[in-house]
This record gives C-alpha cells, sequence and structure tokens, in this order.
C-alpha cells in the first residue's frame, strides 16, 4: 500500500514537505515495557514465592499492555499523513475507514502553531490551518510543526 498523496498528485505537482504524527506517542508503550522490566528483575530477586508469583504476573500483564500500545502508536503514525505540496496542503487519517483534508495553498489565510513547554523541548505541537471563509483544521501531535508552517507560509 503506498502512500495517499502519491495517489493524488496532479500533474506538475511537487512534494514540498511530509510529516506525521510525532514518535513521542511511543512513550506509553515504552514506560509499560519498562515497567515490566522492572518487574521481572524484582521477580528475580523476591526470595518470597507468593511475591515472585505475583511480579511475574503483574509483568506479564505490563509487556502485553506495552506491545499492544506500541503496536497502537506504530499503526497511527503508519494511517496519518500530512504533507504540503506546490499547489495545497493535504491531511489523511484512517485506514479502511479514511478522512482527508486538502486546501489549496491560495486560500489558506493563516498558519496557527500551539505547542506547550514539553512540545517546544521535543519537537511536537498542534497546527491549525484557516482558510479564507469556513475552511479549518486542526493537525494534531505533528513532529516539527514550525517546519510544517513555514513550508505552507514561504511561497
Amino acid at each position: 500500500m503506498g502512500r495517499y498523496i502519491d495517489e493524488i498528485l496532479q500533474p506538475g505537482e511537487k512534494v514540498l514537505y511530509s510529516t506525521t504524527i510525532h514518535g513521542i506517542i511511543y512513550v506509553p508503550g515504552l514506560l509499560c515495557l519498562l515497567l515490566a522490566a522492572i518487574g521481572l528483575f524484582g521477580a528475580q530477586m523476591a526470595s518470597n514465592d507468593g511475591l515472585q508469583k505475583i511480579l511475574w504476573v503483574v509483568s506479564a500483564l505490563l509487556a502485553a499492555i506495552a506491545v499492544f500500545e506500541l503496536l497502537r502508536a506504530w499503526f497511527r503514525r503508519w494511517i496519518v499523513e500530512t504533507d504540503v505540496t506546490s499547489l495545497r496542503v493535504v491531511h489523511k487519517e484512517g485506514f479502511i475507514k479514511r478522512q482527508t483534508f486538502e486546501m489549496s495553498l491560495d486560500k489558506i489565510e493563516s498558519v496557527d502553531v500551539e505547542q506547550s513547554i514539553a512540545g517546544r523541548i521535543f519537537g511536537w505541537g498542534n497546527v491549525t490551518v484557516m482558510g479564507v471563509g469556513e475552511g479549518r483544521k486542526t493537525i494534531k501531535m505533528i513532529a516539527s510543526p514550525l517546519e510544517f508552517r513555514n513550508h505552507i507560509t514561504a511561497r
């Protein structure tokens, strides 16, 4: 399965910038994996058989949750595409049920970037693209939001 933008490019249109959801969405799964490893270490160190069994079960549950969260984060990043082409901004979400947002660069009135302190440190944020009239789309947690905005506004 190819990228959505490659399927919809018009003749003469070029992709200028592509991004997706920031990798920070892997953090919950990685934290669960770390806690599972700590639980396994604790189970190895435990002298009480009852405590050891409890720690094994808790570690197994945390590992299962970690795998689920990591796969979910990977899938979410895989199904979200955000691109700036020479003619428009294109945002696509979804795998089977697809939601798209496209706006011509000529119709964009402003691009607002919202970043938390952690977002500024680690490089993610929300970008709101506002078009002439009522067109408005907020794209959440994208990587390098300032660079994304600059590719839209620098024409």
